[in-house]
């Protein structure tokens, strides 16, 4: 990934370079906010970036016998604008989590342990790629540069 993003950052380094600063800005807005839809459809289908599915849930028996919670979408609400947010700030764009949000969004992305609540056990997650970067939104973003240049 980090090789996409070189190769990304090397081709448009030069085509930012020509823009003034109230262009760039916008165009960095744009970018971040396709890559947050990108982000959140790609949440919301339950796949990883590679395109493989998310790793199915533990089962939860005890809960089964209580009949009261449904087994929805993992990650539902975290991928609504509350916390999975779109932010710029000069030439970066930035697309992520933060807050408390962040901590259970970094827990699942590298498939680390964590409490499941404050006094209860510590139990391994399983590796879920919450945000990471496809080919496609490669090409989005080289489409979304080439088309903010042709409106010039």
């Amino acid at each position: 990934m980090a090789d996409n993003m070189q190769a990304l950052e090397e081709w448009v380094g030069p085509l930012l370079a020509k823009l003034d600063v109230k262009q760039r800005r916008a165009l960095t807005r744009n970018v971040a906010r396709d890559l947050r839809r990108r982000q959140r459809d790609r949440i919301r289908a339950q796949t990883n970036p590679d395109g493989t599915p998310y790793a199915p849930r533990k089962p939860q028996s005890f809960r089964a016998k209580q009949g009261s919670i449904r087994r929805r979408a993992m990650f539902s609400k975290l991928s609504t604008a509350k916390w999975l947010k779109a932010t710029t700030q000069g030439d970066t764009a930035v697309v992520g989590f933060f807050g408390n949000v962040a901590r259970i969004a970094t827990t699942h992305q590298r498939g680390l342990m964590d409490r499941v609540s404050r006094d209860g056990p510590r139990v391994e997650y399983a590796q879920r790629e919450l945000l990471g970067f496809t080919t496609l939104d490669r090409e989005m973003v080289m489409e979304s540069v080439l088309r903010h240049l042709g409106e010039e």
